[in-house]
């Protein structure tokens, strides 16, 4: 201990102790108040990422038989509360059909096609992605 206060002291007069004293207070204030700035841009930042889009499902299917490949697909994108969009892309001879479906809380007002459920059952982690 006496080492140590003597190592501290070595070299230092009372002003410059009370210098170093006034610098170190001045940084903890600095320090203060960018942790204050910190936690408040993490506050936002959680906000924003609940918000968005971080769950997927997404499936491959012969809309037609016999009409070559698995080119329509249903995908369901969902946010942190289980809410969000289906896009089913129905590929056809004849042309591409798009339809979205609106998703809150894991629940749909229209009824879901069986891939667009499969889709949401993946989004939701109640089915792995094949």
């Amino acid at each position: 201990l006496f080492q140590s206060y003597d190592y501290f002291m070595r070299g230092r007069d009372a002003e410059n102790l009370e210098d170093i004293i006034r610098g170190l207070a001045s940084d903890l204030r600095n320090l203060r108040q960018e942790d204050r700035e910190n936690k408040e841009a993490i506050r936002i930042l959680n906000k924003n990422q609940r918000a968005s889009y971080q769950k997927l499902g997404i499936v491959r299917y012969n809309a037609f038989e016999k009409m070559g490949g698995d080119l329509s697909f249903a995908c369901a994108l969902l946010d942190y509360t289980n809410s969000g969009l289906i896009i089913n892309s129905v590929h056809s001879r004849e042309g591409c059909y798009v339809y979205v479906k609106i998703v809150d809380r894991g629940q749909t007002e229209v009824l879901l096609g069986k891939e667009e459920k499969e889709a949401l059952e993946q989004a939701l982690g109640y089915k792995e992605r094949v």
